[in-house]
């Protein structure tokens, strides 16, 4: 597990996978949001923002381990946290 730096920046490759060496709890504690080719996307298993890919799940099916299988899909992605996103619309006066 890596160290998470104290900036409202997302790392640049994380997984939900705690087999992978991208996996951070604290992180993904504190809540990430994904943004795929303009589309906000709730099914990502990991992520990379400087190559331009994430992994998501194929269905339900599963590999002998038990593991999901998943997908590559590339295209420009985004990720910010969601707790600072909250907190900015909080801010924000209605009208």
């Amino acid at each position: 597990m890596t160290d998470t730096p104290a900036t409202d920046t997302p790392p640049d490759h994380l997984a939900i996978n705690p087999r992978s060496p991208h996996f951070d709890q604290a992180v993904l504690e504190r809540g990430i949001g994904i943004r795929f080719t303009g589309v906000e996307r709730t099914d990502v298993e990991e992520y990379s923002i400087s190559d331009g890919w994430l992994r998501v799940a194929l269905g339900k099916t599963v590999d002998r381990h038990g593991q999901p299988l998943t997908i590559k899909l590339t295209g420009p992605v985004e990720a910010w946290y969601i707790d600072t996103a909250a907190a900015e619309n909080e801010a924000q006066p209605e009208g």
